[in-house]
């Protein structure tokens, strides 16, 4: 099919899509027209998690759990139903659309198909959301030797639709867990592999997520490790060994080209999910530093380039009876509320759920703040030590008559931005060495009610669901979509 160059017009701004089939420029499409318009939408009904039997020991499938979140539902915060994936060993990890906001306005696109890359096995799974809701299923397998045939990429973990109607997938790694050999797949509508984005010769250090920001023709992607290192659960000698990533690397958008890599130094290892402000005339975003437990904000300069600075500093712990002296809190993930007011954050091995509040992003200031779960609650053999040698823990509540397993890891929230669910699973080989628990007894999921007026934090005492109760035995919850997108996977134009 002929292509033809469409230029959409953004004040002084100008930026060339390519518009094919998919092309976006009418009116009719998936999401919303803004991010402020996004937050009117109707209240989120199911959530979809990934769940996880890889490395747990169970020879089961992994699958999509489908969860009621109505309040007025008889089943609310039940898995209302399952869909295992055909292959064992997959490891479910993140999951994207075919189709969002920035395909608004295009009649012919449909946020119809969620996109879960396996980061083990390399596959890539399309689920179809849209026949029935509340029990989606399997559309279609993209086979990780077909990928590894046309591009050499394996470890598949960030997908992003594009407003051309294809899919990015960032790849961690060559078929030998080689960071080398990492990059980022195209996939188009009908899930076929294209071949890789990035210019040849213009792949970064290492891989992991990216985000993109049109007005300003730019791409950053993150670094997590080589997943020969990571796979095998975190080692601190591959840190100083050059196994772990703590760059940021800008390419020009759309076309590719690595145009600037910043090195974020000692204060900015492991730098893990990144995100830019949602307002699309914006030209500054955060990426959480796990391994350092810093927010590091990153932003355009006056002559073109890109710059950084650490915004907000999660001091790690004097603590004892731990592997390290200290532990870091490590910022696992964190995203940004559709106004652009708050940013939260999750310490997974504290525990603490963190809000900030971001409307001068150079200047972040807490907000509120929540234990639900880490290495530090009370009744744990670990103690933090104060700097007068007295030893605490923190309180962390029972749900529902339900001890809190693990620490805080991946987030979600709701479009009004009023509710935040927590899941408590990073990687099952890493759940096995910080939280043996967790793989024994299985994840859960959390609900906590938002104050976006003053600030604040607060576990709704009705919402819990114990993913060690599942049929199949206890499996590990990761991340979390709604069917009508949400401010971790829509990107404005």
């Amino acid at each position: 099919m002929a292509t033809e160059v469409v230029v959409l017009k953004y004040g002084s701004i100008e930026e060339e899509e390519v518009k094919g089939k998919n092309g976006c420029c009418k009116q009719g499409g998936p999401g919303y027209a803004t991010p402020l318009e996004a937050m009117s939408g109707p209240r989120e009904s199911l959530i979809y998690v990934t769940c996880v039997y890889s490395g747990t020991g169970r020879e089961k499938p992994d699958y999509l759990a489908t969860v009621d979140v109505d309040p007025n539902s008889p089943t609310f915060s039940k898995v209302i139903h399952r869909l295992p994936v055909p292959y064992l060993g997959d490891e479910l990890h993140h999951s994207g659309w075919n189709a969002c906001s920035s395909c608004y306005g295009d009649p012919s696109a449909a946020r119809r198909y969620l996109v879960l890359p396996c980061l083990i096995s390399g596959r890539i799974y399309a689920i179809d959301t849209q026949q029935n809701p509340r029990a989606p299923s399997l559309h279609k397998v993209v086979e990780p030797s077909d990928i590894l045939q046309k591009t050499g990429l394996a470890y598949p973990h960030t997908a992003h639709c594009l407003a051309s109607g294809d899919m990015m997938v960032s790849c961690l790694g060559d078929n030998d867990g080689k960071a080398e050999g990492n990059g980022f797949l195209l996939l188009d509508s009908d899930f076929n592999v294209k071949g890789r984005w990035e210019k040849p010769g213009h792949s970064p250090l290492f891989g992991y997520d990216f985000w993109y920001q049109p007005r300003h023709k730019t791409m950053i992607s993150t670094s997590w490790g080589a997943p020969k290192a990571f796979t095998s659960g975190f080692n601190p000698q591959h840190v100083s060994d050059g196994l772990y990533g703590r760059h940021l690397h800008v390419y020009s958008w759309p076309d590719g080209e690595l145009k600037q890599t910043l090195d974020l130094g000692s204060t900015g290892l492991l730098p893990l999910e990144i995100r830019f402000l949602h307002d699309p005339s914006k030209d500054t975003g955060f990426v959480g530093c796990a391994l350092t437990s810093n927010m590091v904000r990153f932003f355009k300069t006056p002559d073109g380039s890109w710059s950084h600075e650490v915004a907000i500093s999660e001091k790690p712990l004097k603590v004892q009876n731990w592997i390290l002296p200290e532990m870091p809190g490590l910022i696992t993930d964190f995203l940004i509320s559709l106004d652009d007011r708050y940013l939260y954050l999750a310490n997974w091995l504290h525990g603490d759920v963190r809000q900030y509040n971001i409307e001068d992003p150079q200047n972040p200031v807490l907000a509120g703040q929540l234990w639900v779960g880490g290495l530090i609650q009370k009744g744990s053999s670990v103690l933090a030590e104060a700097d007068d040698g007295t030893t605490y823990q923190f309180d962390v509540p029972e749900v529902k008559g339900n001890r809190l397993r693990g620490g805080p890891q991946m987030i979600q929230l709701s479009l009004d931005g009023k509710r935040l669910y927590v899941t408590n699973s990073l990687f099952s080989t890493w759940d096995r060495q910080f939280y043996p628990d967790l793989v024994e007894k299985g994840s859960h999921m959390l609900q906590i009610d938002v104050d976006t007026e003053k600030g604040g934090l607060a576990i709704n005492p009705d919402f819990f669901v114990d993913f060690g109760s599942e049929p199949e035995g206890p499996s590990l919850a990761h991340e979390m979509r709604y069917p009508g997108g949400d401010c971790t996977s829509d990107i404005w134009i």
